[in-house]
């Protein structure tokens, strides 16, 4: 036995495991690293797409909770049932008024309604469904794939795909030199499939231990029950107990509004920051009132939550980050490792490279397929095309540039005639800083070569 497991797991075996992984499903691998580097980033990206959602000059204080319920209610007054509102991160953002199942997308995996309200004049600017917009549809991409309930079982699937590319990878890359200057050398010279090769194995090398994190983070939030089994927690999804919670008081004519119980909830952690309100549905329903302690990594679905009796507006239930056992902290990770939250600003741009790196590596690695096999030829790299390609870009940039500055002065002089002269100034400064800047690195570059 062992000798035949040895055999299986010797080079040559394991080099075509790696090619048949990558021709297999390296297309997949691309669309969901791509698609997961830009959903990093989606909430920016949407707000690029959509600039009304952002409030450009905001001041005063936010209207009360219940008034901006009342008017998305009276935005929606067909959608009967529990709303969400979820806080924006920003003094600029909006309220995010979630209706989980809306009769329009009813059947659909995950399609709710947002509804985007204005905190400061209680106004609901847009009305969208999850998927409709760029931002959500890409997200759908990175997690099922379009297909509904089959694609995110497929994608859990191609995360243990791609544990499996990149551990024979790391294998392959490492017992083929003998040397450590041949494992890190790097041909630039010596034409264009060989560089690739050497883009391919410096790539895999430096994105293969996030790219396991993350396809191992990915395997288990699509498959929750394996993680539930795994860590011994059950319930762990975006603030959920595992149970029902229900009111047990009895219905009157004076129910708890919004604002009376985020009150409430507020008593036990005074200095959390609230992040979602979710509204009762029915009579037994309550509030569920999600709060962030400032020792939790998870910035969009904290932990912390405190769901509150509707008609007596008592506190019937608390789940407090700080009490997890070890199987719940574990369970409470998954997600923020996965998005990025966990590790800060610089994390999340390793995450959004190593999303990116996915794609680079299909690429190469089917060029060196491609050479290998004699369907491309290899070819040197034409330096004097790039010399006279960086030249090219240096006039054009230094013309762009130029038309920026010219479209910007006569902008300013249009809309704010009254503008000081000394902003006038900056920008010829800062101009020439750019054009110097560029001149200076593209000449370098040429230098170089």
């Amino acid at each position: 036995m062992r000798f035949l497991f040895t055999r299986l797991l010797n080079r040559s075996n394991l080099l075509k495991a790696h090619l048949y992984l990558a021709l297999s499903f390296g297309l997949f691998f691309s669309l969901i690293g791509l698609s997961g580097s830009l959903s990093i980033y989606r909430t920016d990206i949407d707000l690029l797409l959509n600039p009304e959602l952002i409030i450009t000059n905001p001041h005063g204080n936010y209207q009360t909770l219940d008034k901006i319920y009342a008017a998305v209610k009276a935005a929606h007054p067909h959608k009967t049932g529990s709303w969400t509102l979820e806080m924006p991160q920003s003094p600029n953002g909006m309220i995010t008024a979630w209706f989980e199942k809306p009769s329009e997308t009813f059947f659909q995996l995950y399609a709710p309604l947002m509804v985007s309200v204005n905190p400061y004049t209680a106004e609901v600017v847009s009305s969208r469904f999850w998927g409709k917009t760029f931002t959500t549809w890409l997200l759908n991409i990175h997690t099922q794939l379009n297909m509904e309930n089959f694609g995110w079982g497929l994608v859990g699937m191609l995360g243990i795909a791609l544990i499996s590319s990149c551990l024979t990878g790391l294998y392959l890359w490492w017992p083929s030199f003998n040397t450590i200057k041949e494992i890190l050398k790097f041909r630039p010279h010596n034409g264009i499939m060989l560089l690739a090769f050497d883009i391919h194995r410096w790539l895999g090398l430096l994105s293969s231990i996030t790219l396991i994190v993350l396809a191992c983070t990915g395997f288990l939030l699509s498959y929750p029950s394996i993680l539930e089994t795994f860590s011994g927690s059950s319930g762990m999804e975006h603030g959920q107990t595992g149970r029902t919670i229900i009111s047990t008081a009895i219905p009157n004519n004076h129910p708890t509004g919004l604002s009376a119980a985020t009150f409430v909830a507020q008593g036990p952690f005074p200095k959390a920051q609230l992040r979602r309100v979710t509204t009762p549905a029915g009579d037994t329903g309550v509030y569920k009132i999600n709060l962030r302690q400032n020792s939790e990594v998870n910035h969009r679905h904290p932990y912390t939550t405190v769901w509150v009796d509707q008609w007596s507006g008592q506190i019937k239930e608390v789940r407090n980050p700080t009490l997890f056992s070890r199987g719940e902290i574990f369970a409470s990770l998954i997600w923020p490792l996965h998005t990025g939250e966990a590790l800060g600003p610089s994390g999340r741009l390793i995450w959004f490279l190593s999303g990116i790196s996915v794609f680079l590596l299909y690429v190469t690695g089917i060029l060196r397929w491609l050479c290998k096999t004699g369907k491309l030829r290899d070819r040197k790299i034409q330096y004097a095309n790039l010399t006279r390609l960086n030249t090219k870009i240096k006039t054009q940039s230094v013309n762009f540039i130029n038309r920026l500055y010219t479209y910007s002065i006569n902008l300013i002089e249009k809309i704010t005639p009254y503008l000081s002269q000394i902003v006038v100034d900056i920008l010829k400064t800062l101009k020439n800083i750019i054009i110097n800047h560029t001149l200076h690195v593209i000449k370098g570059m040429q230098g170089k070569k």
